[in-house]
């Protein structure tokens, strides 16, 4: 099972990532001002991660492939890391089907 880590950006927003069971990060949120719109955020990946009409398939500039993930609202609630293949970029969709409705959430915010 993969897991979300939250964490505060250098310019105090909050961020989470999507973790897969080995630790690489396979999808990014975008800054949020409060830890409460950060987990609202994880929770909207939760709920959408398992529709693959959620995923907008994309060529970056360079020519690699990625995707964002999209709420019911459209607004993009994550996005990959760039991927070489076609085939790699659905096998991280994949991956973010299986890992993100059940990971658990790790805030890194919080002092230990």
């Amino acid at each position: 099972m993969g897991k979300f880590v939250i964490a505060k950006r250098k310019n105090g927003e909050f961020q989470f990532t999507l973790q897969a069971n080995n630790g690489e990060v396979i999808l990014v949120s975008e800054g949020y001002k409060t830890k409460t719109s950060c987990k609202a955020g994880i929770k909207s990946v939760q709920t959408n991660a398992s529709i693959d009409a959620r995923y907008e398939r994309k060529v970056a500039k360079n020519g690699k492939t990625m995707f964002n993930l999209r709420a019911r609202n459209a607004k993009v609630i994550g996005t990959s890391e760039q991927y070489e293949t076609e085939k790699a970029r659905e096998n991280g969709i994949s991956s973010v089907m299986k890992n993100a409705p059940d990971a658990k959430v790790v805030d890194n915010t919080v002092a230990a």
